[in-house]
């Protein structure tokens, strides 16, 4: 054996040339391994395990590619279709695809079963209309997916079910007019997603009454902007909380965020949203934005409130830390009248009082102290009983007003509806002033029926009975009626007299005249 060791040099060197370098070839094959059987095709380009094979005109991928390959580029080629049989063999250490700029048109359940390592999956920039249910659902780890610039209006909810390790996913540029809310909550939802980009596309409104559900770390990775949203107050107040907290998809980017503003012409315009006297939106509706935030809580006194820390650094490896009004650190594990902190990064007030109200800041840091924010929330205290009797005392002063408002009414009413008719009383009057005027003529006629003649019957006939103001020495008791003298029967009888005759009906009119008449002498 030791013969053969010292020798062996000895024999290699005698080797002729031709036969060394098939002893390397061997060397190489016996080092790859059977399972690394291919070639590099004449139309891509190799590098180890990178190969490019962009602008070839393919419609699929080489069969005879080298399948240790962990990086393969496809792009601007003519790959229409991916479904099952588009990758003929199996790339187990793949771990970057590249199709971008090809005229891909559909995706196929199990497109990708051949692929199953994937971490990045570029398919921008194609012909992608719709994304249908599962159809990534063999990519376990993949982390990157890129879909910006394709003709997509409609994703199923399911549609990235399974990706549960997916932490960037590129919608830009696309034809969504939806958030796509089933990303961040329900069945499908996507644990890891810390970056959404659906920028320019077709957007008007934020689903405001369910973006307070998605989780602070993972909220701060969502780029709205370039989106035709139109104008409210609560899309505004949402922006403005991000720009507050730095997040980077608004500071970025504050000059792309605009709203369509409509006129009372049908004309609309388009602004920025964010600039300070925004459409002029008072505090109680951004605050109320805060509050569906999680950002402004209400506390009662002596009740029991916990406030949470929704940090983008919140996890097992952080710390946390709070600060109140008064600069006072609050921490865990450390013993504070009517405070506690969990590790978790929970506030809790166990009794709260009204000095206890104010901001309070909530400083999340990594276990290597290389990353850290700072979030801040608002407590308000009030008092429950005393809100509860101003409200009682409002309530009766209320239902006092109420209650005379409806007197009056009703009143009203009983006045309006319930007097008798004014036509009876009217008939029943006239009757009475009937009476009473043929009384009056039986008292200032000069003498008894009977004796008069038929020419002053006649004569009479045409008289006119009235009131006659009373004379200065009329004695009391006599209710002003003139005392008419024998003497005086041709006077007041002239005065009387009138140049036609009136009908019955005139002359009771005429007793009740409101005009009394003044007899002259």
């Amino acid at each position: 054996m030791s013969l053969r060791v010292h020798t062996l040099p000895t024999l290699l060197g005698a080797v002729r040339p031709g036969c060394r370098e098939l002893l390397c070839l061997l060397m190489i094959t016996v080092t790859v391994g059977p399972g690394a059987s291919g070639v590099c095709p004449t139309a891509c380009i190799c590098a180890t395990d990178i190969v490019s094979c962009t602008n070839k005109n393919l419609s699929k991928v080489p069969g005879n590619l080298f399948r240790l390959i962990k990086r393969l580029d496809l792009s601007y080629n003519r790959i229409g279709l991916l479904d099952s049989e588009w990758i003929p063999v199996s790339f187990a250490k793949l771990n970057t695809l590249i199709l971008r700029h090809n005229n891909i048109t559909s995706i196929s359940t199990g497109s990708f079963s051949t692929t199953p390592n994937l971490k990045c999956l570029d398919l921008s920039s194609n012909k992608l209309k719709t994304v249908k249910n599962a159809v990534f659902q063999e990519l376990k780890v993949l982390e990157v997916l890129l879909l910006y610039n394709n003709h997509i209006s409609y994703l199923d909810p399911s549609a990235f079910g399974g990706l549960s390790q997916l932490q960037k996913l590129y919608l830009s540029g696309n034809f969504l007019t939806q958030f796509p809310m089933d990303l961040y909550v329900g069945r499908f939802k996507l644990p890891e997603l810390m970056f959404l980009d659906v920028s320019y596309n077709r957007i008007p409104s934020m689903p405001m009454h369910h973006i307070n559900l998605v989780p602070g770390k993972q909220l701060r990775g969502i780029y709205l902007h370039g989106n035709p949203f139109v104008c409210d107050c609560s899309l505004y107040s949402l922006l403005v909380f991000w720009y507050r907290r730095h997040f980077s998809s608004v500071m970025d980017f504050k000059n792309d965020y605009t709203c369509r503003l409509w006129s009372d012409s049908r004309r609309s315009r388009q602004v920025l949203l964010l600039q300070d006297s925004f459409m002029n939106c008072s505090d109680s509706i951004i605050n109320g934005s805060f509050r569906a935030l999680g950002f402004i809580h209400e506390a009662q006194v002596g009740e029991r409130l916990i406030v949470h820390c929704d940090s983008k650094t919140g996890n097992a490896n952080t710390d946390f830390i709070w600060m109140g009004p008064d600069n006072r650190l609050l921490e865990p594990d450390k013993e504070m009248e009517n405070f506690h902190v969990f590790h978790n990064g929970s506030l809790v007030i166990e009794s709260p009082r009204f000095e206890d109200a104010g901001v309070y800041s909530c400083i999340a840091m990594n276990k290597q102290r290389l990353l850290n924010e700072t979030v801040d929330v608002t407590i308000n205290v009030s008092n429950f009983t005393v809100s509860r009797s101003h409200a009682h005392e409002a309530f009766n002063t209320a239902f006092t007003t109420l209650a005379a408002c409806v007197a009056s009414i009703v009143l009203v009413l009983l006045y309006l509806y319930l007097t008798p008719c004014p036509c009876k009383c009217k008939t029943k009057r006239q009757k009475n002033m009937l009476h009473q005027s043929n009384a009056h003529s039986s008292i200032l006629s000069p003498g008894p029926a009977g004796d008069a003649s038929a020419d002053e019957r006649k004569a009479g006939a045409g008289k006119r009975v009235v009131f006659l103001e009373p004379l200065k020495d009329t004695a009391a008791g006599q209710n002003g009626k003139v005392r008419l003298f024998p003497s005086e029967a041709v006077i007041a009888e002239g005065i009387l007299k009138s140049t036609r005759g009136k009908s019955d009906s005139d002359s009771v009119n005429s007793v009740f005249s409101d005009t009394p008449f003044v007899a002259s002498t």
